[in-house]
């Protein structure tokens, strides 16, 4: 599954970034999964179904920051009081994100992109398609992610999603990453 706007210049740099960051990210997934698990003793990983390339759905999978019992829901609509003590560290630092390499590796994501969606967010898919940003894999971190956007205002983040379109360059991946990586915007609507 490739995105037609981007080649395959953009795949070549998610699979050699991910192949790069999977040694050290399953030694991380393993000790963060550990103390998910002494917190409160439930399963440490998340797998939820999400929106990808032209809507059609994938497995998204994620260490689990939140209480079990929370739902099925975009964490807008979830509170401070669902996240757990150890999910609090690790959505600030987003290592709770690192399990998405295996959706990079399947080809379901690429770490620059739209972040991907719930199938019961129907306004967000409709935006989406009006802007053409369902042409795009998801990402990992995006364009509205590092301004700070989350998915509680559907149109404004398509619109924002929608200037990645056709603009790829290496040099830009590097940069959102990099923003990420240091913390602009969050991107998570609940403030921890």
């Amino acid at each position: 599954m490739r995105q037609s706007s981007q080649g395959g210049g953009k795949r070549v740099f998610d699979l050699t970034l991910a192949l790069l960051l999977t040694p050290p990210a399953v030694l991380a997934c393993g000790v963060a999964a550990l103390l998910i698990w002494l917190d409160d003793r439930s399963n440490p990983f998340f797998v939820q179904t999400r929106l990808g390339l032209h809507g059609q759905t994938f497995r998204l999978v994620k260490l689990r920051t939140m209480r079990i019992g929370t739902g099925d829901r975009p964490s807008h609509e979830a509170g401070r009081s669902s996240i757990t003590r150890i999910g609090a560290i690790m959505r600030r630092t987003k290592l709770d994100e690192l399990p998405q390499l295996w959706n990079v590796l399947r080809g379901e994501m690429s770490f620059v992109g739209p972040r991907p969606g719930l199938p019961t967010q129907i306004e967000l898919a409709q935006s989406r398609r009006r802007h053409g940003v369902d042409h795009l894999l998801p990402g990992i971190t995006g364009v509205s992610q590092v301004r700070g956007l989350d998915m509680s205002t559907p149109e404004l983040l398509a619109e924002t999603d929608a200037t990645y379109i056709g603009n790829w360059s290496l040099v830009r991946d590097f940069r959102i990453l990099i923003r990420t990586g240091l913390g602009s915007g969050s991107g998570d609507a609940i403030k921890l």
